[in-house]
């Protein structure tokens, strides 16, 4: 690229937030009585708090590529003796600004922002004296690649979150990482890093973790974390310190050769098994990967940039930043529907009913995060005490990983206790119902409860299913009932299904609200229809796969046809997980509630009926050759309309468009955005499918049933031509 394409690219995104490369020149500590001269450090900031993280854009490559032809300048004439970079409290780089690569236009421009990073960055590798890269905090993608092109690398104990993460943005780690990072910590925990993490919930390394693996030389406290690094690469640069680097390798070596290529065989193994290879990023990784160990890094950086410019105009990498940055990054922050937060009331104390696993998952969730007291109330005391037993085992096994301070953990156990009487509720300002999904055993418990609390205890429910409009019937106060509805397990699922009655009132909601957001959940506004907005759709997945088994579709073929979704789990394997009784309870209430739309299947009643589990015998499911038992098949009948896998999915595409239809009609949640972060946070919805809607859009099934998208063109994937 020409200095002139630069000035081009950068006039495209003139509003981008630039962070700024601030130079200071530090003389080093001396090093055996004698200095080893001049070091400039290279601070990245983009002049805003902790809640803005640094980005790298067009405007901020060019700064800091220009910063570091002044550097290479100054090491030629002998002026500094090592140029480090680090960045603003808790951040290194975020990775590449997310808003300025969506709004790239045609693949020329993203073959110019691919070239335009390799340029800068092989500038910082070609300094013509030592490159260090001081981690301080968080470092992603383009911003940890930043570090692997420095010649030496510090990072603090305290750094949160490092990782490339381009797998499951729709991308490839294009800067050069794939290239570096196997040659320095061996291609198969360099597969953990690229593939495996990204596509494990984006799972990233602390500080810690990323030294051991060898992608630092050194870790120091957060306290003097520049001080330290600085003299650490003062020694580097003296020759007095020269760091080992365990798991590096030399990819010609034909030991390593056959490592790479069994790293490489593993990675798309695990790829087809977490995505059914429905999105072309995981694989475009391995390829690059697969070709660099034989490439020079010219060679790769070519590569590099031609698969990014590829990847940049597919629909899926714009669905997966549709999904994460407009939805779970900008929507779950302001809710649709919500009240001011002004009319939020203060929660000092909590009451639990239930004390069986659900109950206690919550207590636990709310002691940590709320550090308000919170009390577990059920029929005996046997119960009681199991219920307060898991919370503290639990407290007691985050202690034993390190997680929690010993303090943290007997502060958290102090705050739950337990009691056979609701009167423990008395001077509690909010009260969640965990007990037997039932309608009758719900409303009684309300009753009971309303009668010992203040008339501004707020009541909620965590029912997944019911209605809590008939739950509020009986109740005085109704106005002060809201559906807390979690997702199973507490700790791990970020959504919060925050259901509306018709009689709920603004301050009873906005406490809800105010709640989610101090538990660290994504909570959604929905309206109080059977089964909310997850739970409907998977039970409306499911039904059309059972259905289709029921008429005699294979087995394998029913619970396989929906593999090009890149679903997170089969929809037999989910029925197994969640419970086959516990999933027709639900299905018989939606029935109840919508009609055939919802079928029964009566071959998993009889299932049941049986005390059969699973459709699946449990071994053969763990061996990856699922059969059904002989004596579980002998308790079926089918039908004689056999469908293939195209029309199982087809049918159930169809069934999901004219389900959310139907939903928007009801305005059961704002619009189309809603019902993806809830498919996205409470089902596992895959990103780079962008959330249901848009894929059923590019399926053409919501144009089949509701005649129209539910996207306008261009949000979640390419606009038409």
């Amino acid at each position: 690229m020409s200095a002139a394409d630069y000035r081009k690219l950068a006039e495209l995104f003139p509003g981008e937030t630039v962070t700024r490369s601030y130079v200071q020149d530090i003389q080093l500590p001396a090093v055996d009585g004698k200095s080893p001269g001049t070091f400039a450090l290279v601070t990245l900031d983009n002049g805003l708090d902790h809640s803005k993280p640094t980005t790298l854009g067009p405007n901020t490559l060019i700064e800091l590529g220009t910063v570091l032809e002044g550097l290479r300048d100054r090491a030629a004439r002998g002026e500094i003796a090592g140029v480090g970079v680090t960045g603003k409290p808790y951040f290194l780089v975020a990775g590449a600004d997310l808003s300025t690569v969506k709004s790239v236009s045609g693949r020329e421009q993203g073959l110019w922002m691919a070239q335009l990073g390799h340029d800068v960055y092989a500038t910082l590798a070609n300094l013509g004296v030592p490159s260090f890269a001081f981690i301080n905090g968080l470092a992603l993608g383009g911003g940890l690649e930043i570090a692997l092109q420095s010649t030496y690398r510090t990072v603090s104990t305290g750094a949160g979150a490092l990782a490339l993460p381009e797998a499951f943005i729709g991308l490839v780690p294009g800067w050069g990482g794939v290239y570096i990072l196997p040659r320095l910590i061996g291609p198969e925990n360099a597969l953990k890093v690229m593939i495996e993490n990204p596509l494990s919930n984006n799972r990233t390394l602390t500080g810690p973790q990323a030294y051991e693996l060898g992608v630092a030389d050194a870790i120091f406290e957060p306290a003097d974390f520049v001080e330290q690094s600085v003299a650490w690469a003062a020694r580097v640069i003296a020759g007095t310190v020269t760091p080992e680097r365990a798991n590096a390798v030399d990819p010609a070596a034909p030991e390593v050769a056959e490592r790479w290529a069994a790293a490489v065989a593993a990675g798309r193994a695990f790829v087809e098994a977490k995505t059914s290879n429905a999105s072309p990023a995981p694989a475009k990784v391995l390829d690059v990967l697969e070709a660099n160990r034989t490439l020079t890094q010219a060679e790769s950086a070519e590569l590099e940039c031609q698969t990014l410019a590829d990847l940049m105009q597919t629909d899926e990498f714009r669905s997966t930043v549709y999904a994460f940055l407009d939805l779970v990054q900008r929507r779950s922050k302001r809710p649709a529907g919500a009240p001011d937060r002004k009319l939020a009331r203060p929660v000092t104390k909590i009451g639990v009913v239930g004390a069986g696993l659900m109950a206690s998952q919550l207590a636990l969730l709310f002691a940590r995060q709320l550090k308000v007291p919170v009390v577990l109330t059920d029929i005996d005391q046997a119960r009681v005490d199991k219920g307060v037993g898991y919370v503290h085992a639990e407290v007691d096994k985050l202690l034993a990983k390190k997680r929690i301070s010993a303090d943290a953990a007997n502060r958290t156990k102090a705050l739950v206790t337990g009691s056979v009487s609701k009167e423990a509720f008395a001077d509690a300002d909010f009260v969640i119902e965990a007990v037997f999904e039932e309608l009758n055993v719900k409303k009684q418990v309300f009753k009971e409860v309303e009668a010992i609390v203040s008339p501004e205890c707020i009541l909620a429910t965590n029912t997944s299913s019911l209605s809590v409009t008939a739950m509020a019937e009986d109740l005085q106060n109704p106005e002060r009932l809201v559906g807390f509805h979690f997702f199973n397990p507490v700790a791990v699922m970020p959504l919060l299904e925050i259901v509306r009655a018709p009689k709920t009132d603004d301050a009873v909601l906005a406490t809800a609200f105010e709640l989610a957001k101090g538990l660290k959940k994504s909570a959604v506004l929905v309206k109080d229809a059977a089964a909310f907005v997850v739970n409907r759709l998977l039970l409306r997945l499911m039904g059309e796969v059972t259905a289709a088994f029921d008429e005699g579709t294979p087995a394998e073929v029913a619970d396989n046809a929906l593999r090009p979704m890149g679903l997170p789990m089969t929809p037999f394997t989910l029925g197994a997980m969640v419970g086959l009784p516990v999933a027709q309870h639900v299905q018989e209430s939606l029935h109840a509630a919508f009609g055939d739309r919802f079928t029964v299947s009566t071959n998993l009643q009889a299932l049941i009926d049986n005390g059969i589990t699973s459709i699946w015998d449990p071994a053969s499911v763990k061996a990856g050759k699922p059969v059904i038992p002989a004596e579980t098949l002998a308790l079926m009948s089918f039908g004689d309309s056999p469908s293939t896998a195209e029309d199982v999915l087809r049918r159930t595409q169809d069934a999901l468009a004219e389900e959310i239809g139907l939903m928007l009609a009801e305005g059961v949640v704002a619009g189309p955005e809603d019902i993806d972060l809830c498919m996205i946070l409470g089902a596992g919805w895959p990103m780079f499918l962008g959330g249901i809607t848009p894929y059923l859009d590019r399926a053409g099934a919501s144009e089949r049933v509701t005649g129209k998208k539910f996207l306008a063109p261009g949000v979640a994937s390419a606009p038409a031509a």
